[in-house]
């Protein structure tokens, strides 16, 4: 997909950005809707947002969409959810591969119906040579989840405990291989991390807006990405007087 003739100009532009998709359920209750009618927007909406990292420039997207905590939701919701997954692959799964987006699945593909699982498997396969943007679906993904099975494997191996490492963690976690988040945004005005990316997410800036994630358009990843220009990234460091003058003010 070309870039539009008004693509903007970022000054500092995040590799990788992570998204809490939150506020389905309170866009449809506003509305007089059934709860299953606030995700199926958000999932529309998601769509024009993938969109719009491809034309800003964005390597890596993660997106939050459906944690192991999320299997305690009435048994109706979680079959929607299900067959929502199910409907958008087979719907969009050919205008991503178009895009060149490569799809990634992190989590455990447990607990999915057997079927789902098959497409998901095929849909990564379908676009596993793609370079545009990678986007890893949270699918049944739980932060401190999969910090256990990084070490369930380690243990496996019988690596020695003197060997095991932050990268010894890193290279058995379900994103091995993706660099960390620079940029995790959370919609809907809630102020914390319900267990998302524990790890990866250390260093990362966190970025809260209070509008509902069907509302999160293009323009509002736009503001995220201006805001993430202006700060500054110290890792544990300080930081430099040149910096500091820079974003004064």
């Amino acid at each position: 997909m070309p870039l539009e003739p008004d693509s903007p100009k970022f000054e500092k532009l995040p590799v990788h950005i992570a998204i809490i998709m939150d506020g389905n359920g309170r866009w449809a209750a506003a509305r007089h809707l059934p709860r299953m009618a606030g995700h199926r927007a958000g999932t529309e909406n998601l769509r024009q947002i993938i969109r719009a990292c491809v034309e800003f420039g964005i390597q890596y997207l993660t997106i939050y969409a459906f944690s192991t905590e999320n299997w305690k939701r009435p048994q109706d919701e979680v079959s929607g959810l299900m067959q929502i997954l199910a409907e958008s692959l087979e719907k969009e799964l050919g205008e991503l591969h178009k895009q060149g987006v490569r799809l990634n699945h992190i989590g455990r593909l447990e607990h999915l119906d057997k079927r789902l699982g098959v497409k998901i498997s095929d849909a990564i396969r379908l676009t596993r040579n793609n370079n545009r943007l990678t986007l890893n679906i949270a699918w049944n993904y739980g932060g401190r989840d999969e910090i256990v099975y990084a070490v369930q494997q380690i243990l496996k191996e019988k690596t020695p405990p003197e060997e095991v490492s932050e990268d010894t963690i890193s290279d058995h976690l379900f994103t091995r291989g993706i660099p960390d988040p620079d940029l995790v945004i959370r919609t809907s005005g809630e102020q914390r991390t319900s267990n998302f990316l524990v790890w990866q997410s250390a260093y990362a800036e966190w970025y809260f807006t209070p509008i509902l994630w069907p509302d999160f358009d293009k323009e509002a990843l736009r503001e995220a990405l201006d805001e993430y220009g202006r700060r500054s990234r110290r890792f544990g460091g300080r930081t430099t007087s040149e910096e500091q003058e820079k974003y004064a003010g």
